[in-house]
Order: C-alpha cells, then sequence, then structure tokens
C-alpha cells in the first residue's frame, strides 16, 4: 500500500482515474447529441485530451457531444488544470483545515513547490485564481458575444464560460468547428483568451512568488526567486520573438496573415504565438502555415508554458537553464549562474533529463505513428510534438488517423500532462543513495 501510495506514483494515477471515469460518462448515450452512446475510443480520446489539458480532438466538440458532454468536458480539463492532488489538497483545506503530509508531499510533487509550508498557500492561490480569473473572461467574452454578435444570453454565456475555463487551464477545446477562426480580427475577444493563457500556463509557484513578494515590497523583482525570473524572462522571449518570427513567415501568406490589415496581422501572430506554446487554439488554419512555420511551432510547442502550471511541455524553466549551462560551458565558467544567483548541480541534471527524455519521447512517437499511416512526415511530427507538449494544434490530421495512431497519441497526451520523470519515478521506486562514490574519470566530449 505504501508503494502505491508513494508521491510519484500517486500523481500518475491520479490522473489515470480521471479519465477511465471521465470515458466511463462520455460513453453514455447523454453525453452524446446524437441517438447512441461514443464509442470507446472517441470517449476515451476525448477523456485522455481533456484531463491532460491537450484539446486534440477526432470529432467536433460543439456537434458531436450534447449541452452535458461538454460540460463533462469542461469538468474534465477543469481538474486536469486544478491537477489531481491539487484537489485532493483543498479537499483536504475544506474538510479538515489542513491536508495530511502524504497529501502535501504528492501536492509537492505536482506543482514543483519548493517546501511542504508552500504547499497550502499554493493550492489556495490556485483556487482563487482559477475562478477569479475564469469568471472575469468568461464575463468579457459573454458581452463581447452578446452585443458584438447577437447571440443569445444564453448561447454567448455558455460559449464566453467554455472558452474562458478552456482558455485558462490552456486546454484549447472550442464549441466551435473553426475554433478562433471566426474572430481572427476580433481583439475583444483574442486578447482576453490570451491574458488566461499567459496567467494560466505561467505556472502558480510564480503566481505564488508573485504574490508574496508585492505585499510588502511591490515592484521589488529583485525579490523573486530564480525560477521566477527565469520563467517570466523566458516566456517573454519566446512569445515577442514567436510573434516576430510568425509575422516574417506569414506575412504574405494568403491563406493565413496575408490578407489581413497591420493590425489583424499583429493581432493574429501574437495569438498564434501565445497559443503555439500549450493552449491549442487558433485563429488561422494551421494546415495552411508555411513550413518556417510548422518548424517555429515545433521549438515553441515543445517548450510549452511554465512548471507546474495548466501548460505542457518540457518548460520555460527547464529551456532556460539549460541555454545557461550552455553558454557557461562556452565560456569556460565553472559555475551555471543568472541573475546573480548560482544554479545548482541537481536541477542542472534534472533539466537535461528532461529534455532528452522528452525528445526521445517525441523521436519513438514519430517513428511509430509513421509506421502506421501514410501521412507526410512534417505532418506527424506536428501532431506527436503538439500531442506530447499538450499543445493541441493540429493539421487536421488527428481524426483520420487510424486507432492505433489515435491511441499512440493518448499515451503522448498522458505522458507529457504527467511529466516523464514522474511516470519514471512512479514505475521506479525504491532509490536510495549510494553509501559510496566510484573514482571520477572524464570521457572525452565532443
Amino acid at each position: 500500500m505504501r508503494t502505491v501510495l508513494h508521491p510519484a506514483r500517486a500523481v500518475a494515477l491520479g490522473f489515470l482515474a480521471a479519465i477511465v471515469v471521465g470515458t466511463l460518462v462520455l460513453m453514455l448515450p447523454a453525453a452524446r447529441s446524437g441517438p447512441d452512446g461514443a464509442p470507446v475510443l472517441v470517449a476515451f480520446f476525448t477523456a485522455v485530451s481533456a484531463v491532460c489539458v491537450t484539446g486534440m480532438a477526432v470529432v467536433d466538440t460543439g456537434t458531436y457531444w450534447s449541452g452535458f458532454g461538454q460540460g463533462m468536458i469542461m469538468l474534465l480539463f477543469q481538474c486536469g488544470g486544478f491537477g489531481m492532488m491539487t484537489a485532493a489538497t483543498l479537499l483536504g483545506l475544506l474538510v479538515n483545515g489542513s491536508p495530511r503530509l502524504r497529501t502535501k508531499l504528492m501536492t509537492q510533487m505536482e506543482t514543483r513547490t519548493l517546501g511542504l509550508g508552500d504547499v497550502a498557500a499554493v493550492a489556495r492561490l490556485v483556487l482563487v485564481v482559477t475562478f477569479a480569473s475564469e469568471l472575469i473572461i468568461a464575463a468579457v467574452l459573454t458581452l463581447r458575444l452578446r452585443y458584438g454578435y447577437d447571440l443569445p444570453w444564453g448561447e454567448a454565456a455558455w460559449s464566453g464560460a467554455f472558452h474562458a475555463v478552456s482558455a485558462f487551464t490552456n486546454a484549447g477545446f472550442s464549441i466551435h468547428p473553426d475554433s478562433m477562426v471566426r474572430y481572427a480580427g476580433d481583439a475583444l475577444v483574442l486578447l482576453p483568451m490570451m491574458l488566461a493563457i499567459v496567467v494560466g500556463g505561467v505556472g502558480f509557484p510564480v503566481l505564488h512568488d508573485l504574490r508574496k513578494t508585492s505585499r510588502n515590497r511591490l515592484r521589488e523583482s529583485r525579490h523573486w526567486s530564480l525560477h521566477t525570473k527565469l520563467t517570466l524572462a523566458g516566456t517573454a522571449l519566446l512569445l515577442v520573438g514567436g510573434m516576430v518570427a510568425i509575422l516574417l513567415a506569414e506575412w504574405h501568406n494568403a491563406r493565413t496573415l496575408g490578407g489581413l490589415s497591420v493590425p489583424d496581422k499583429l493581432l493574429g501572430a501574437s495569438f498564434m504565438s501565445v497559443a503555439a506554446r500549450t493552449a491549442g487554439f487558433n485563429a488561422v488554419d494551421i494546415g495552411a502555415l508555411t513550413q518556417e512555420s510548422l518548424a517555429l511551432h515545433y521549438f515553441l510547442m515543445f517548450i510549452g508554458g511554465g512548471s507546474a502550471g495548466t501548460a505542457g511541455g518540457v518548460k520555460v524553466g527547464t529551456v532556460a537553464i539549460l541555454v545557461l549551462l550552455v553558454l557557461a560551458e562556452v565560456r569556460g565558467h565553472s559555475d551555471t549562474e543568472a541573475f546573480g544567483r548560482r544554479i545548482g548541480a541537481a536541477a542542472q541534471r534534472q533539466a537535461i533529463t528532461v529534455v532528452v527524455m522528452g525528445s526521445a519521447v517525441v523521436v519513438v512517437g514519430t517513428m511509430a505513428l509513421l509506421a502506421v499511416t501514410d501521412f507526410p512526415t512534417d505532418q506527424i511530427i506536428f501532431e506527436v510534438i503538439s500531442a506530447f507538449g499538450s499543445a493541441g494544434l493540429s493539421t487536421g490530421i488527428t481524426p483520420q488517423l487510424p486507432a492505433s495512431g489515435q491511441l499512440l497519441l493518448t499515451l503522448l497526451m498522458y505522458l507529457g500532462r504527467v511529466g516523464t520523470i514522474t511516470l519514471a519515478a512512479s514505475l521506479v521506486l525504491g532509490g536510495r543513495r549510494m553509501p559510496y562514490r566510484y573514482a571520477e574519470e572524464h570521457p572525452i566530449v565532443g
């Protein structure tokens, strides 16, 4: 029993349990708008995509699923965005006033909080920020859809709420068959969604740090933790750099940004840069992107967002540590440093491990998917990275994949949400510190 309840294994099993429950509910006839319940594969794929906040779909969410089914999908990606162990911590706070130590350990692993004392505070922050952000964005979207598009109040409210929750949790699900394409030039729709995506995807430890430092030292960024500084700096760089690169690649592409005005091009490129890293919404036809933009999306989707948030990928902080490590090695420095701090050797090893394991998963997944389908390699790579990075974007081939290909994508989505290290730790329990060390030697590198 103690092995089963190991924090790493509990995190992996928590997401798996939510997927099983979601699959069973979505198979009910009431969840589908058609006469019968959804097939097992459709229900399973949708449940995995929702719990793992990915957003990939094999059917049109708005027409295939009933109102009850759509509500269940929204509940699944809301829970997936919270995190299974974070939800358990919140439950413990509500029932007992304080979560148990084991629950704290599980939540600490899932949320990547630095200390057990921060677990309850981060859990409370997750609850407050999540619902406050979702309510505000939902209200803004509802008003815009009601007065800008003359939708009935009920339809506008449901669409606003669904897309607000989907944006904040970085789930990428939409009840529109074209995602956000119909709002391509509407800043009053896209900008609030971009804000929700960034806030949800930056990571709750960062938000917790910002809240702590703002109480007595408002705007004094020097008091932020190194993790917060790396995440915010990396996020800003990726957002701006991604937008500029997309503008250069798509400026004259008549099938994407080419026919838009300059302000709409800037808005569309900004939305793509934000959504590409993890959110899964698209304001242009992804299948019509240039090869340069597709390659850029590989990079952005693989990196993802901030740690312990609703975003996927190998995380911004991980890549930032690797970049700093390379720069230190090139400069001949013995320490890897940033913002007046030295990055520990353990963090460097973890960053290398995450990127190597993530890259291995993408390579193996690509080879496996190529073996069962005849679609072009660039589209296959796109789908694999999108699934693993919880980005949810698609070139349009996901519904056409064979059952084996769709099942492979569900495995990639699960790996991407749970995390390669967490899953590996859940499978290999019993690691211990060795009482001895071997003699050191230096193999030739490069």
